[in-house]
């Protein structure tokens, strides 16, 4: 297997992933062969601390308008993307990215080619964003969209309209229900869970987690005939902090989730979510 390069902007991606010191980063690319999630791994299993940062995403400003329909049937994530905060904060710019997410909710597009072909203001949202850009200088795009459609969607726009979330309800549209689902939401943009439950986890990230509480388990000196244990135990208990149903309810740390939402009307509960936040691509 060839050897990869570790540069110094490759060591201070994963710094800046994971906080942790220049020659841990370094000593972790070279073991990883210059994979940055093989090295957060590595850095993982070695007892470092890792800040809770997403690998393989790089931080950009905009601005993220979370709408739905007045029914609740559908609701859209419009990420509308450029490179400063002093033009993500320009009213000229947030008026387009909230002009783009109403025309795409209104046409109720499902992809960002079909949300850039949409008529705005007597040109298409593509040629709309070509303007800002030649106006403004900076690149713009439409760097995330999504979409949600079902029995009750309601949506959550975080403050500044750096995170936007829907959120998918069984139950008809309630006002009680629609107060739990912004709760619920906020509490997705706040913690930015991996699923609604575990059976929305892949394998491969339960693998994982089995694998590095494992290798911790055995490099703190515990016996060979427990360590499977302990790790399943461990993935377990990440699965239970990481997925939203299981989470602490924010509001009130007593219960989780899904069983607030029980309490809040009969049968309520999360079918799926959407999440988008500056610098997702």
């Amino acid at each position: 297997m060839s050897t990869i390069a570790i540069t110094a902007s490759l060591v201070n991606e994963l710094r800046n992933l994971t906080g942790a010191g220049l020659m841990d980063c370094k000593k972790a690319l070279t073991e990883s062969n210059g994979d940055v999630q093989g090295a957060i791994d590595v850095l993982r299993k070695k007892g470092a601390k890792v800040a809770e940062k997403r690998a393989g995403r790089e931080s950009a400003e905009g601005a993220i308008f979370a709408l739905t329909t007045a029914d609740g049937k559908r609701g859209i994530v419009s990420y509308l993307s450029c490179e400063t905060d002093f033009v993500a904060k320009n009213e000229d710019f947030r008026g387009l990215s909230e002009a783009i997410a109403k025309a795409a909710l209104a046409a109720d597009a499902k992809t960002v080619e079909e949300v850039l072909a949409l008529p705005l203001d007597g040109t298409t949202v593509q040629a709309k964003v070509q303007e800002k850009v030649s106006a403004i200088g900076e690149l713009i795009a439409i760097s995330a969209y999504e979409t949600l459609a079902g029995e009750n969607i309601v949506a959550y726009n975080h403050a500044g309209n750096k995170i936007g979330v829907l959120v998918s309800l069984t139950n008809p549209k309630s006002d009680a229900n629609q107060v739990a689902g912004k709760d619920v939401a906020m509490q997705v943009a706040a913690m930015n869970p991996l699923a609604v439950d575990a059976k929305g986890v892949s394998q491969e990230i339960i693998d994982r987690e089995v694998a590095i509480a494992k290798e911790k388990a055995a490099a703190s000196g515990k016996p060979e005939n427990i360590l499977q244990k302990i790790a399943e135990s461990a993935a377990q208990s990440y699965l239970k902090e990481n997925t939203l149903n299981t989470q602490p309810f924010v509001k009130d740390g007593s219960k989780n989730v899904a069983q607030h939402l029980a309490e809040v009307e009969k049968g309520l509960a999360i079918t799926a979510f959407k999440r988008v936040a500056l610098g997702l691509k």
